[in-house]
């Protein structure tokens, strides 16, 4: 039991302090927008992205499984990577940073489809009950 927390809580951890990070910086203004790089609807869209995400996140219950609670969480991050991407490339001009946008609208699609799988997997198995909250294998 020991093992199984010490093995999920440093990820954990590690995605708490991403968050807040972000969310400091969103709300301190220390942005491209402040530095006259962005505009107002990229950087609220953006932002928007990262706050969805955090709702989501925040409505995951825990499951004392060290997988199923990394694919749940894992879920709303990497939508949230896609709109971000998708942001990027309504606003963005720079050419490779359009190109990373897609790459990473196109890689994070499959990651999901694929976490999806799996929990869809341990459903069947019996291993996790369902769940329709946000990040579950229901949609988002």
């Amino acid at each position: 039991m020991k093992t199984t927390f010490r093995r999920w809580i440093a990820p954990l951890i590690a995605i708490v302090v991403v968050m807040a990070t972000v969310d400091m910086v969103a709300k301190t203004g220390d942005s491209p927008k402040a530095g006259g790089q962005g505009t107002d609807s990229d950087w609220s869209q953006l932002v928007a992205s990262m706050d969805k995400m955090h709702m989501a996140m925040a409505a995951i219950p825990c499951s004392g499984k060290s997988d199923i609670d990394f694919v749940r969480l894992m879920l709303p991050h990497h939508q949230a990577a896609i709109d971000m991407a998708k942001t990027q490339l309504s606003y963005g001009k720079d050419p490779q940073m359009r190109r990373l946008a897609l790459e990473i609208i196109t890689d994070q699609q499959l990651e999901i489809e694929l976490m999806r799988r799996w929990l869809r997997q341990q459903e069947e198995q019996g291993k996790v009950k369902s769940t329709t909250a946000a990040g579950g294998t229901k949609g988002n």
